[in-house]
């Protein structure tokens, strides 16, 4: 009793690969650039400190970093943010203020996400606390309050 399709018989419907190897396929392309676009924001030239007792944070927010480079031969600070060089702390408010924005827009389209924008600097061990506080104050002043600060627990 074969149909001529389009009947009531009870069947096990096809199953598509197809589709779902299309759709795996964007979620990991998704997923690389995603990771790639973070990896970048990361200056290797940095030797992060010590902190042996530090806690891993978690990767569910919507954050920017702030890399705070030492010149010892100039005996100066500078601000990596977003692909641009700072001199001056206070000159990151602005794109700071455009990161959070942006930042709270995309939690704000995952659904149930109210997690807080963060910033996260990445300064280097020798550079003085006073250059790093510069940093912190931008991001006060952009009306962000979570800020991490990235270390490594060995050298």
């Amino acid at each position: 009793m074969a149909g001529g399709g389009g009947g009531l018989e009870k069947g096990e419907p096809d199953f598509q690969i197809a589709p779902m190897v299309d759709v795996l396929l964007v979620i990991l392309i998704f997923f690389m650039v995603i990771t790639s676009a973070q990896v970048l924001n990361i200056d290797k030239t940095i030797k992060l400190p010590i902190a042996p007792e530090a806690a891993k944070k978690d990767d569910t927010r919507s954050e920017a970093i702030i890399n705070v480079r030492w010149d010892p031969v100039a005996n100066r600070s500078s601000y990596n943010f977003q692909d641009r060089i700072y001199e001056k702390g206070a000159e990151l408010v602005a794109p700071i203020k455009e990161a959070k924005a942006y930042g709270e827009k995309v939690a704000a389209s995952k659904m149930g996400s109210n997690q807080e924008f963060r910033i996260v600097i990445r300064g280097d061990r020798d550079v003085p606390a006073l250059f790093v506080s510069h940093a912190m104050n931008a991001a006060a002043e952009a009306g962000v309050s979570d800020i991490s600060f990235s270390a490594v627990n060995h050298d």
